[in-house]
């Protein structure tokens, strides 16, 4: 089998400078965003990062990373705010990709990784950072620490979950699309988890380091999954914190999933089954995304929708590829569709950074 490598690390395309308006101060915490056509969700959540007044005094800074969001009056004016380094891609490589870049552009102990569809509870850099420095003098391997989320009525959001297994993932099937991926702990009691959502998620720079920060081989989703995976192995501590919280607006769960993105995701998950399940479990879950899609496909057509058929078309040939130990070829193939999709602008981006 082909191993799987960072398919995209060869030959970065040209990106323009990050500009930097850093204080000379060096920030204990790094606040890293990935935008990519959410120029309004990114600039709003810059102003409320701006509050803070660890910002304010040099404790914090923000980097944001765009994956090819195209011109915009509002990256302008994010250029051009103090406390924020801004970093824009000719080319979308994916949101691991952009993760990774604005990890090394920042220079926090501490790194905070957020999705422009939060709103946090005010405060919640300070505590936060305060959360951080006690849990590493308790829990010297502390490691990654995902916090408690709320849908935008209030009501409690999953955040952490088991790690997915063949039998899991299939029976999960069977449940409510929210709680497929996530589990049904206590939302108010600290404790340690299997991972926690990549949307607002704190991480010790020290661990990042080791682990080289996610890997490169997931366009989007599953590559926070994987990250905590490889944290417990090398022993860091993930854990779970129910203060502070934050309200995520449109995760995966709640929004329909056009065609391209069901390719993304299923992507996603066929790479993390080659990667950490048994050879024969991984080759069985691309059988079972090619019956899919065929049966998918099948029904586009009989709707009439060519484009749907087309992309499910793709997601049986890349289930395939990934089947039989070519995963260059199945990136490639997502490239594509990926691309086409940005060309159409018909349906919502692919590779947003509303994730669950």
């Amino acid at each position: 089998m082909e191993p799987l490598v960072p398919i995209l690390a060869a030959t970065p395309p040209p990106a323009t400078p990050a500009l930097s308006h850093a204080p000379a101060v060096v920030p204990r915490l790094s606040v890293v965003l990935v935008n990519y056509h959410q120029w309004s969700d990114t600039v709003g959540l810059v102003d409320q990062l701006r509050t803070s007044p660890c910002l304010e005094g040099g404790h914090a800074e923000i980097v944001v990373v765009d994956n090819h969001s195209g011109r915009h009056p509002l990256a302008a004016r994010l250029r051009r705010t103090p406390g924020v380094s801004l970093r824009r891609w000719r080319r979308n490589r994916g949101f691991a990709c952009a993760v990774n870049e604005g990890c090394r552009l920042s220079r926090g102990d501490w790194l905070l990784l957020l999705n422009p569809d939060v709103t946090l509870d005010s405060g919640f850099i300070a505590d936060a950072l305060a959360l951080a420095e006690r849990r590493a003098a308790e829990e010297p391997r502390i490691g990654v620490v995902g916090f408690r989320l709320r849908d935008p009525d209030g009501e409690p959001q999953p955040s952490t979950g088991p790690f997915p297994t063949l039998v899991g993932t299939l029976l999960r099937l069977l449940l409510p699309r929210r709680r497929r991926k996530y589990d049904a702990g206590p939302a108010e009691s600290r404790r340690r988890v299997d991972w926690a959502t990549g949307c607002c998620l704190l991480v010790r720079r020290d661990c990042w380091e080791q682990l080289d920060g996610l890997d490169p081989d997931y366009f989007l989703y599953y590559e926070d999954v994987d990250f905590c995976r490889r944290a417990r192995d090398r022993g860091w501590v993930v854990a779970y914190e129910p203060s502070p919280s934050a309200i995520h607006h449109y995760p995966l769960h709640g929004r329909r999933v056009p065609p391209h993105l069901r390719l993304v995701t299923r992507h996603a998950l066929l790479t993390y089954g080659l990667k950490h399940w048994p050879a024969w479990q991984a080759r069985f879950l691309t059988v079972v995304v090619g019956v899919e899609a065929s049966a998918r496909r099948t029904f586009a057509r009989w709707k009439g929708d060519a484009g749907a058929a087309k992309v499910f078309g793709d997601m049986g040939r890349l289930a395939a590829d990934l089947g039989r130990g070519r995963p260059r070829a199945a990136w490639r193939r997502l490239q594509r569709v990926v691309r086409r999709q940005e060309e159409r602008r018909a349906c919502a981006p692919v590779g947003d950074n509303t994730k669950s």
